[in-house]
């Protein structure tokens, strides 16, 4: 039989497309991106969203302001009291009212324990995205810690509707600063542990290190924000460049690196950590007792105006931006949600890549769909 010998030249890969979501795991959600693929590498990739729009801009027009905050539990849910702390201090700013510093220093704590029960479900989540199945488990048993602790506050877990106008739906639980020192104590202690379990693996290292690489202009120019952006060495926290709240009151360090790869983005959500703790530390102790809800009306009408509120949640940037004509609903509201734009990232970042580089990178923008698709 006559042996037939091919050259490397004459050999031709055909590009073909493949579906990567609505039902997969590691879409976090239900995101259809369609990849242009040649081999296992990556050459275009196609957001396709849609699937869990709910008409949630439109539905707040014609909802009075308080019902608004209801709906922005199901945005980011894991970001839910920070959404639900941004409309709330978007309608006292156009109201003009002045909330107790007790209501204050409440919404603080209560964003930055939103931050860390949202951190560390992304630690375990994303630890199962590359394999590592043990981190979902101590993940998910120390965030049950703060699910107690808001379970016991307000009544809910997840989505929470804890902010209203002018303060807050309930005064804090008798054990509250009990739960939380003993919270801080723990999570301090295993935070180390997480570190060896999963950081410092080679295996890890190599599926993080110089991929997925966003340089600061990109990060700018994409309007990334949050720990997406400040792991290219974007300075955009707005809890400091626009204290809110109790956040004037307290030390705040903003994490950056400025490697903008993989590894990266994962270092600033570890660190962070540690620094929500530091804020909730700095005010626990002195938590004031000025009442928990200023005076309004029970229908609340905003002046005609445009008025914008922006806050850092666990994924970055997020506005609520009002119109209002006068009457009892607003005339047009727009969410800018960080989830959006960070997504414009991820189709840059995981061209050239193999499809399962492209995996760990969309864990490292850890995204909310409801978020994105709303």
């Amino acid at each position: 039989m006559e042996q037939v010998v091919y050259n490397a030249a004459d050999l031709k890969s055909k590009e073909y497309f493949l579906n990567m979501g609505p039902q997969h795991p590691s879409a976090h959600g239900v995101l259809r991106l369609i990849l242009t693929m040649d081999g296992e590498m990556v050459k275009n990739i196609e957001p396709d969203l849609g699937y869990i729009h709910r008409s949630v801009e439109k539905q707040c027009e014609h909802l009075g302001y308080k019902q608004i905050i209801h709906l922005t539990d199901r945005l980011d849910y894991l970001s839910s009291h920070m959404n639900n702390e941004a409309v709330a201090l978007a309608i006292e700013q156009a109201m003009q009212i002045e909330v107790p510093e007790r209501v204050k220093v409440i919404r603080t704590i209560m964003s930055e324990l939103t931050r860390l029960s949202s951190h560390l479900l992304w630690w375990g989540v994303f630890g199962m995205d590359i394999g590592a199945l043990t981190s979902f488990m101590y993940a998910f048993r120390d965030r049950e810690m703060i699910n107690d602790i808001m379970e016991e506050t307000c009544g809910a877990r997840l989505t929470m509707s804890y902010s209203t106008p002018g303060g807050v739906m309930f005064d804090l639980h008798s054990d509250f600063v009990k739960r939380i020192k003993e919270f801080i104590s723990h999570l301090r202690s295993v935070i180390p542990k997480y570190d060896e379990l999963l950081t410092g693996n080679i295996i890890f290292q190599k599926r993080m290190k110089n991929i997925g690489v966003l340089s600061a202009e990109d990060a700018i120019s994409l309007g990334a924000s949050g720990p997406v952006a400040r792991g290219s060495g974007v300075a955009c926290d707005r809890r400091i460049i626009e204290p809110y709240s109790a956040l004037d009151k307290v030390d705040i360090k903003e994490i950056l690196f400025q490697e903008g790869d993989n590894l990266a983005r994962y270092n600033v959500r570890m660190k962070e950590m540690y620094e929500s703790l530091n804020i909730i530390e700095q005010l626990i102790e002195n938590i004031p007792d000025d009442g928990i809800q200023a005076k309004t009306k029970a229908l609340i009408k905003l002046p005609k105006g445009e008025f914008l509120q922006r806050v850092e949640t666990a994924r970055g940037d997020f506005g609520v931006y009002i119109v209002s004509d006068g009457k009892k609903n607003p005339y047009r509201l727009k969410f800018r949600s960080p989830g959006f734009s960070n997504l414009s990232t991820l189709i840059e970042l995981g061209k050239n890549h193999l499809i399962g580089d492209l995996i760990a990178i969309s864990g490292t923008m850890d995204f909310v769909i409801p978020d994105i698709d709303r």
